[in-house]
Parts: C-alpha cells; structure tokens; sequence
C-alpha cells in the first residue's frame, strides 16, 4: 500500500531544530509520514504520523535539515505494556479515540509511541487491547452528552437540520 515519504516539519519561521525547554545542549526534530493501515474490521485508514528525532543540539544542527525534506525510511508504531519514559508514562498511553479511556490488556495499560526508522525495515507493533466494555461506556457517555447538547441547541434556537 501507497506511504507517502517521511518529511521534516519546522516551526511557522522555519526553525527545524527545536532545543529542549529544560536543556538547550539537547533538541529534536520533528517528522510527518502519512500511511495507509488496514483495521481489525478490514478498513483501510489514512493516518498521519508524527515522530520525534532526538539528540545533542549541535549534532542535530549538522544535519542541515530543512521543512519539507524528504527522508529514508518510515514512522512506526510501537505498543508496549512497559512505559517507554518511567519518569512520565503517561505521557505515552493509548487511548481509546475521544473517550479519554487508556486501552488496556489484562488491566494493564498499553503504551503507543512513533519512532522514525530511517532503514524502513522496522515494523510496527500492536497489542490489542481487552477493555471493550470500559470504552463502550465511555463512547455512550459522550454520544449522550452530545445528544443533550444538540437537543438544547434546538429548543433554544428553534433551529433543525
């Protein structure tokens, strides 16, 4: 199936490298690759994927990257039951669409993180997750919250689709 190139992203004024807020010796690069995935159910979905390169400013700043440079390789997708930062794992769970639910194995949460790989010979990894029903009732919630909303806006507009 057709990916498009992975691309290198910058800032409105075009800065590619972006220093850490906490230390500026380090920095990262940000890089955009949209892929076809075909789901579960067997739908083929386009996502865009974002990754981050990280390292030492100045090795970062040698690359002579620029916004729109096309690079080797792709963006993969790397789901664990371990946190991939043990100081913020967080940061990295996957969640369940909008539901604001963590996917879960066994009730334990599942990590998703991007990585470019500038091989393209990295694989993605998927761990299925088993908390359907928390998710169900998470997506009902917020199908009603909407239901109730599009509702009021009706009764205090008189306006219908």
């Amino acid at each position: 199936m057709f990916n498009s190139n992975v691309k290198v992203t910058g800032t409105e004024s075009g800065q590619v490298v972006i220093p850490s807020d906490n230390n500026t010796a380090y920095a990262h690069v940000r890089v955009t690759q949209k892929r076809n995935f075909v789901d579960d159910r067997g739908w083929l979905k386009k996502k865009e994927l974002s990754a981050l390169i990280l390292g030492e400013t100045t090795d970062l700043t040698e690359l002579n990257l620029f916004t729109g440079q096309e690079l080797p390789g792709k963006i993969v997708i790397k789901e664990s039951l371990f946190p991939f930062n043990v100081n913020n794992p967080e940061k990295d769970y996957k969640f369940a669409g909008d539901t604001g639910v963590v996917c879960c194995l066994d009730g334990q949460p599942i990590y998703r993180k991007a990585f470019y790989d500038e091989t393209g010979k990295d694989e993605d990894v998927f761990i299925k997750h088993n908390n359907g029903s928390a998710i169900k009732a998470a997506s009902a919630k917020v199908a009603a919250k909407l239901t109730s909303a599009s509702n009021e806006m009706v009764e205090e507009t008189g306006f219908t689709l």
